[in-house]
């Protein structure tokens, strides 16, 4: 299961949607190239079968993910931490916001957390006002639940 939010979703669908624009694209260079002549010393034409085949992969490494997809529907509340929630925290007098998301999603220069990372792991489940300890590579860090949003 991938969880994504709406917008995650829409984000998706819109990149496949290009990918498939690109494959034409991608199709008149190769047709365009084999004009040139001879295939096999053909950089151009070798060149559009590498486009060609990356293109390929991305579509349906992005179909299954689209597949798989399980769209954050946040109405439990904001009672605990659940996918899709964000959480603000205490970690040594250094107040933190995360928004706990799917993996697909997940920036942590953003505030975008995975809901397979250690961190994001920790939060799940628990409510405001708790402490967490996580395992970093540094040690043991404690996090205070400040609120959930």
């Amino acid at each position: 299961m991938k969880y994504l939010s709406k917008e995650g979703l829409e984000q998706i669908k819109k990149e496949v949607d290009e990918l498939k624009l690109k494959r034409q694209e991608i199709a008149q260079r190769l047709e365009e190239s084999k004009a040139l002549g001879d295939l096999s010393e053909n950089m151009e034409y070798l060149q559009a079968k590498e486009a060609q085949a990356f293109n390929e992969g991305k579509i349906l490494e992005l179909e299954e993910v689209l597949k798989n997809a399980v769209v954050i529907n946040k109405n439990g509340g904001n009672s605990i931490v659940q996918i899709g929630g964000t959480v603000e925290i205490n970690c040594q007098g250094e107040k933190q916001t995360f928004t706990i998301v799917g993996s697909e999603e997940a920036n942590p220069a953003e505030g975008k957390i995975s809901n397979e990372s250690p961190l994001g792991k920790a939060f799940l489940g628990h409510k405001a006002g708790e402490t967490v300890e996580v395992e970093t590579p540094k040690g043991k860090a404690t996090y205070k639940i400040i609120s959930i949003k």
